[in-house]
């Protein structure tokens, strides 16, 4: 009887020692998504952007996107919007930071200036579309605090649910919740809350392909609004990867000049 009893104290502090905390779950299972994403470097590619109103009517955009990867700090990207007539060469750079605010820049040929979006409008959306400018800049671990939640299937492909907190200054978000694949450790969905908590906009992740053997990334993207009606779709092309891009690519004084 004592040994039975021993053996049950034994398991019982031994699996107290291995318990984690949901903050502390959560924080693993973001840091094993962002460890499988580091290291690629560089890569370009060609998307479409289509914007879609709550009639169903919809438009279109065709840009390129640049993204230069800084380890120790957030990426550096830069956008370039191709079509229509009139938005064409409207160009975005972004230097992603995580507790320090981000700096970003968009240059608008019809001022031909360029003007520096200021850390307050980060929240604002993206030339309209449903996308703000805070969700174009790169994931960085120490820009949020992390809950497990629980664990939920998404379209059969089972998920890791995780509560998400900003810690930057003026998100437009009191918080995240996204599901993540247990298996490649992708988003599949985030849900997006408003300053009053109220669900904002829902985005979901599909297509996605692996490149390098290694990094996923996702054919299309849909955001959307469920307080507007409106969604803008990103659809993604032609990804490469290692081309050598150094920060000169990325200067905010050449951005006029960016094509």
């Amino acid at each position: 009887m004592k040994k039975i009893l021993l053996l049950s104290l034994l398991a019982f502090f031994s699996t107290q020692a291995f318990a984690v905390t949901a903050e502390e779950k959560g924080l693993q299972i973001i840091t094993e998504l962002d460890k499988r994403d580091t290291g690629f470097g560089d890569s370009k590619a060609i998307l479409k952007m289509r914007l879609i109103n709550r009639k169903g009517d919809e438009s279109l955009r065709s840009l390129k996107m640049k993204t230069l990867e800084v380890i120790g700090d957030g990426d550096k990207s830069l956008i370039i919007f191709n079509s229509p007539r009139d938005i064409k060469g409207t160009a975005f750079l972004s230097f992603t930071h995580a507790l320090v605010p981000d700096e970003q820049w968009l240059y608008m040929p019809a001022l031909k200036r360029v003007k520096r979006i200021s850390s307050s409008n980060k929240s604002g959306p993206f030339l309209g579309s449903e996308y703000a400018f805070e969700d174009l800049t790169s994931f960085e671990v120490a820009k949020y605090g992390y809950k497990y939640l629980n664990d939920e299937e998404v379209e059969g492909i089972a998920c890791y649910v995780i509560e998400l907190i900003p810690k930057y200054e003026h998100s437009g978000y009191t918080r995240e919740v996204a599901w993540i694949d247990k298996e490649r450790y992708i988003a599949i969905k985030v849900d997006y809350y408003d300053r009053k908590n109220a669900l904002l906009k829902t985005q979901l992740f599909k297509d996605y392909k692996q490149y390098l053997n290694q990094y996923w990334r996702a054919g299309e993207q849909l955001m959307s609004n469920h307080q507007n009606g409106k969604s803008t779709a990103l659809i993604w092309e032609e990804y490469t990867f290692g081309m050598g891009l150094t920060d000169r690519n990325f200067d905010k004084n050449t951005l006029k000049r960016a094509r």
